[in-house]
């Protein structure tokens, strides 16, 4: 059983963790097959293991006066940034149901998006030297995982109509010679839901699974 949770409202960084915490101990006891969150966070950077603090361009000052959490985390990748008007999806999978090879769930991941842009008429595709998915040379979608026991947590972002004046505080993913988009700079009256819905979709295609969407209220997940 695959089940989908979508809280309503914006998602602290930190209450994000808890719910993935709590997803994954249910996925490794077995009473799910996998716990697959779509929400949007409150803003935050977050640093990956790959490092990132050198890429943060602003003071702990600035960070403070626009009330932008950073967080390290234990996610493959360097830092990003997560906030309103982007999708973040977690999904909680155990991946011995599927293949255990990261290689091909990140790809899997990178598809599920490539799949989402095209009903709108966008071409997404991958870079072979970095993770995520690009349209005309620009990232449009981060990809971050961490695998433990072969079930995973974190996992990808997708811009839809976030503000992009807060990747202008970072080199985000370590990049500098690529810019960051969203699906409203190729399409008009985007709502974020309509995308979401599509996203589900994609994500049921590529992995070849049914999602139940849980009416478990949002603040069981985050205790």
């Amino acid at each position: 059983m695959y089940r989908l949770i979508m809280p309503e409202s914006n998602v602290s960084y930190d209450e994000g963790l808890k719910m993935q915490k709590k997803a994954y101990e249910l996925v490794a006891a077995g009473e799910y097959d996998g716990v697959i969150f779509i929400l949007e966070h409150k803003p935050v950077f977050t640093v990956g293991t790959n490092g990132g603090f050198e890429n943060l361009l602003v003071t702990d000052r600035e960070l403070k006066n626009k009330d932008i959490d950073v967080v390290k985390v234990n996610r493959g990748g360097n830092i990003t940034f997560h906030g309103p008007g982007q999708i973040v999806v977690y999904p909680i999978l155990n991946l011995n149901k599927f293949y255990k090879d990261v290689h091909w769930y990140v790809g899997s991941l990178e598809n599920v998006v490539i799949d989402t842009l095209s009903q709108y008429n966008i071409s997404g595709y991958k870079k072979s030297k970095f993770r995520g998915v690009w349209v005309n040379e620009n990232k449009i979608s981060a990809v971050g995982v961490h695998l433990k026991k072969w079930i995973s947590t974190h996992g990808l972002s997708l811009n839809v109509n976030v503000d992009k004046t807060y990747f202008e505080m970072i080199n985000p993913c370590g990049i500098t010679e690529f810019g960051i988009i969203s699906i409203v700079d190729y399409q008009d009256n985007i709502k974020i839901s309509d995308v979401k819905h599509k996203l589900i979709g994609s994500f049921e295609k590529i992995f070849k699974i049914n999602l139940i969407k849980d009416e478990v209220a949002e603040s069981w997940w985050i205790k």
